[in-house]
Order: C-alpha cells, then structure tokens, then sequence
C-alpha cells in the first residue's frame, strides 16, 4: 500500500547530502551524530543523485530543486512540473523549520550537480540577510531561483506612522531582496513552473525589446497589449528591416512591430523561418515571440508533418546561433512540432500570456544578476527624537537642511526674525505630519507676520518646541520623499518616490535593500513614474538627479549603520537644478511604540 504521508508533528532525521555533517545554528548544542532535523510539519525530503525518497509522492529526475514550506504546496510544483517534463533534482519540505533552515538547505544545492534550477516557497523570511547571501551564491553558481510567496493583500500592509509604511508591503521588501539577489519572484506555481521551463532551455535575453509575429493580426496585437502590460518593448522597426520584411510577404502585410505573415505561413511553412532569421539577424531586438498556429501544420494535416519539422529545426538553429530567444504560443498543446520546438530550446506554450510572462520573467533575471550588499559598522549609539534632532541627524549624514532654530517664546521669535533670511517657516516641531494638524505656517515674510503666526499656532497647538526655518524659495524644485526603515526580516530599506503632501495619493516609490550605492540609487530614480518632472517638464529645466541620488546613498547609509534607528523620513526633499535640500524630517527609534501625536 501506499505509505503514510509524514504530516502533523512528524520532522525527518537528516544528514545534508553534499559534504560532511552540517553546522548547527548559532547557540545551538552541537549534534551528536551529524544528524539535523528537518521540520515539523515536513512532508518529507527526495534527492535524485542518491535515490533518497523519504517523502510522500513520486518524482522524475530533473534539474529543478524545490524548496517549500508549504509540503502541499511544493507537491503542486513538482506536479505542474512533471506534466511539463520538468523533473526534480531535490525536494525538501522545510515545514516549521525548528532546526534545519530554508538558508542551509539553498546553500547546500550550490555544490548539488543535479541542480539547475532553484524553485524556492516560503510564508516567512527570517534571517532574511542570509536568505539574500545564499541566493546570489546560487546565482553566482549559475543556478537561478525563483520565489513563490504571499502577501499582496492590503490586510498584509504594516501599519506605520511614517508615510513609507503606509506606502511599502512585505511583498516590495521580497522583491528588493530578490533583485539584490539575482532571483525573481512570481505569483502562481503554474507561473513558476512555466519560468522554469524557459530557464531550463533558452538564454535570457540581452534586454526588453521584442519582435511579434503572428500569423493573425488578433494574436499580433494581444501579445503586443501582454508585452507592454509585462514591461517589455515593442520596438518600430528601422526603414531597412521593414523593407526586406515586406519584400517577403504579401502585399498589405503589416512589417513595423508586430509582424502580420498575412497568409505566407499557409503559402509556404518556411514563411516562419525566413521572417524569423531577417529579424533575428537584424539586431533590432533581443527576443522574438511568435503566436499563432504554428505547431498545428502537421497534427491537422500529417501529410506535411515533416515540412513543419524541419521549419522548426530551421529556427532552433537560427536562435542558438543568434543567442537571442525565440518563444512560440502554439493553438497546439502537445503535437510532435510543439515538443520539438523545445528540443530545439523553443520555449512553446499553449497560451500567449504564459509565453509573455515567462519572456518578462526572463528579462528579470538578466536585469537584476544580483549586487552586494555591504556592512557598515553599526552605531549603538541612542538616537534622539524630535524635528531638530533630526535635521541633526541628516547633517551628521551630509544632507543638506535649512537654517532654523528653535523658539519657546515671542523674545526668541524676534531673535529668529533677526538671525534668518525671509521668507520664513515656522513648524510645531513635535508632529510627525505636521500639514495634516495646521502645524506649519509657510510664506511669512516679515517679523510681523511671523510673531502672528507664532501667537496663533501656539494658541491652538499649546506649549512646546516651536521651529522656524528658512522657506526654500529656489524656483524649478521637486518634492521627493526619501525615507529608510528597518525591516523584521531584511534589515534595513531605503525608499525614494514622489514626495509632499499627497505622496501617499500618489502611491510612486521604488524601494531596494540598503545600504546602495549610487549606481543603484540612480536606478531607483529612473523608475520612478515621476522621472519626467525630475528630468524637466514642459520647458522647465531639469533637477540635479546626482544631489538627489546622494541622498538617497546618505539615508540608506544612516539606516543601515544608526541601528537604534527604526525609520527615518525626509519628506519633502526639494530637489531644483541647484541641488537637493530636506526641509522636513521624521526620525522613530526602538522607543518609540505609541501611534499618537505627542508633545514634547
């Protein structure tokens, strides 16, 4: 009979495969025998090199390792991977993870030959840094992994005070960890599996522009609409491609980007070879989709069987020499040409949106191989609360602020009227949204008018540490928000988006692990939606981007080395052509549990 599927409280006695016995977890007493526990809750461990089956179910060697917290769930891949003919290399049930880690058994596929390919499922990130370590040396190695988890809902969201909480999810954290190391992270098992399968017999490709071919101008134009949904390009051809493309078909036949065969693939089968090689050679782009009916030539019509096969070998041939991808979205499921394709390292689907998705997947990885992330000295050192505290802590950071100083009375409001140059700001500096409770006055360009709005915010907001600064006046500036946190699980983040008092309307931000380099704080700039009014907007000229890419650098630096610091928010920071100054701040700490606004 079949054997019991090992679930409840049941763990599995394990000695990793791949060297001697495995080091324990730090304070941990060592193991007496070299023995691990992997579990509870496991259903059990399969590795192909050895014949190790302690596992409920069956498995057909192959290149892709799964490594699941979900037992059920990880069957489902291997599953979804086997009707594929994607076979399993190792599987192992991590379950609750009282012992062996999902880190330790990442890290031990990197010396597994049998691995290629790395499916990774997991609820929770704890150790999340090492998670990330272990990740990019699978990379490194050659072995990509991709992500399964959850956490989309808005029921996920952490609750924060800052704007960034509010702004960020779990799953923006995973995703940053995933581009630090060199993985990606899908949505379904069936999308994981449909990845895998590009990976296992196509190249990345060099970058996001792709050709269309289709022999249906319907199916032209809905790959076109997925791959811009999917974050790749659909290039216009140059004059001279679409010459010779049009040379080759029919009259009428539409040859920009996508291409229509309009009836050729019917006249002549190596219609699709011959569009696919003039394209292919042409260097315009880095991947080739075509979607239609090709597959089912020879299942409809066996007597031109043959003539398909050899058109498909024809473009296997043409997309290993040009090391650009070639993938199809075959009408047919499973004729002998679709499973030639993929001997030819055609990725072929029966749908176009899995083909797009697993392209856009694809593109990913060769966007994001992977980057160190570096360690700073920590600085235990308390962290003080409070706005002028935080100004402090950006100039210690080398961030630019304005001059201010702190009243508590109409003798010190004087004194600032006669220290700072108008116009002037004065702020209640002990609120964290301080626009939100009529806690900043803006525009006050005369003693007079700043003694009013003095006696005036104090008589609403009662006593406390009043500021007031120099109003940043300089013309063609930006409002960004850039902020760092410290997450559960990966540590420190930093994020840059749109800033100002609708940041949280306009919901446009990009967040990676920190610290970052300026590199990829330029990056993070790049991507976001607001890039235009940055890069100057209708005739306005542009911002100094290095100004703000360095302090981007400078807060991820400062969230990375403060350790006592939880978040730290600069919102808005005014970017102009003459560079990037923070004209407000929110600093948290450990200390600091309360969600209500206090005065000092």
């Amino acid at each position: 009979g079949a054997p019991e599927p090992l679930t409840g409280g049941v763990g599995v006695v394990l000695g990793l495969p791949g060297g001697g016995p495995p080091p324990a977890r730090p304070g941990a007493p060592p193991p007496a025998a070299g023995g691990r526990i992997v579990g509870p809750n496991s259903l059990g461990i399969y590795d192909a090199a050895t014949g190790l089956a302690l596992v409920w179910g069956h498995f057909t060697p192959g290149p892709l390792a799964i490594v699941s917290q979900s037992g059920q769930l990880g069957s489902e891949i291997a599953a979804l991977a086997a009707r594929a003919g994607l076979g399993v290399s190792r599987f192992v049930s991590v379950g609750n993870q009282l012992d062996v880690k999902a880190a330790e058994l990442l890290e031990d596929l990197l010396d597994h030959d049998a691995t290629r390919l790395v499916a990774l499922y997991l609820e929770s990130f704890a150790d999340g840094a090492d998670l990330v370590r272990t990740l990019r040396s699978l990379r490194d190695a050659g072995k990509m992994t991709i992500v399964l988890t959850t956490g989309a809902s808005a029921g996920s969201r952490r609750l924060a005070r800052s704007h960034t909480g509010s702004l960020t999810s779990a799953l923006d954290v995973v995703d940053a960890a995933c581009r630090a190391a060199g993985a990606v992270r899908v949505c379904t098992p069936q999308e994981l599996v449909d990845l895998a399968r590009y990976l296992d017999v196509a190249p990345t490709p060099r970058g996001r522009r792709v050709a269309v071919i289709s022999d249906s101008g319907g199916q032209g134009g809905i790959a076109a609409d997925l791959a811009a949904t999917h974050g790749l390009s659909l290039p216009v051809f140059s004059a001279g491609l679409q010459t010779r493309l049009a040379a080759a078909l029919p009259a009428g036949a539409s040859v920009a980007n996508p291409v229509d065969l309009a009836g050729a693939g019917e006249a002549d089968l190596y219609a699709y070879a011959d569009i696919g090689d003039l394209i292919l050679a042409s260097g315009e782009v880095d991947a080739v989709v075509l979607s239609g009916y090709l597959g089912c030539y020879g299942e409809d019509t066996p007597s031109i069987e043959d003539v398909e096969l050899a058109v498909v070998d024809r473009m296997g041939a043409a997309a290993d020499g040009s090391h650009v991808p070639v993938l199809v979205h075959s009408m047919s499921a499973g004729s002998r040409a679709v499973r030639r394709l993929w001997e030819n390292g055609i990725p072929t689907y029966p749908g176009i949106e899995p083909a797009i998705r697993a392209l856009s997947g694809a593109a990913h990885l060769a966007d994001w191989p992977g980057r160190e992330i570096k360690t700073l000295s920590g600085d235990p050192a308390p962290v003080r609360t409070g706005y002028l505290a935080a100004c402090d802590l950006l100039t210690d950071a080398g961030i630019a602020t304005p001059r201010g100083v702190a009243v508590q009375g109409p003798d010190d409001v004087a004194r600032a009227a006669d220290e700072l140059s108008f116009p002037l700001v004065l702020k209640a500096g002990w609120f964290e949204h301080k626009s939100e409770h009529g806690a900043v006055e803006l525009g006050l360009t005369s003693a007079a008018e700043l003694a009013a709005a003095y006696e005036r915010m104090r008589a609403r907001l009662g006593p406390g540490q009043y500021v007031v600064e120099e109003q940043d006046v300089r013309p063609d500036a930006v409002e960004v928000l850039v902020s760092g946190r410290r997450d559960r699980d990966f540590g420190p983040v930093v994020v840059v988006g749109a800033g100002g008092t609708e940041t949280e309307l306009r919901r446009d931000v990009c967040l990676e692990l920190a610290p970052v380099d300026t590199a990829v704080a330029a990056s993070m700039i790049r991507r976001l939606a607001c890039l235009p009014l940055l890069e100057g907007w209708r005739g306005r000229p542009a911002v100094d981007l290095a100004s703000l890419a360095s302090v981007v650098v400078a807060a991820s630096e400062a969230i990375a080395v403060r350790s006592p610091l939880q978040e730290l928010e600069i919102n808005p920071v005014r970017v102009s052509p003459l560079g990037a100054l923070a004209v407000d701040a929110l600093v948290l700490t450990t200390a600091d549990s309360t969600h209500r606004e206090e005065r000092p």
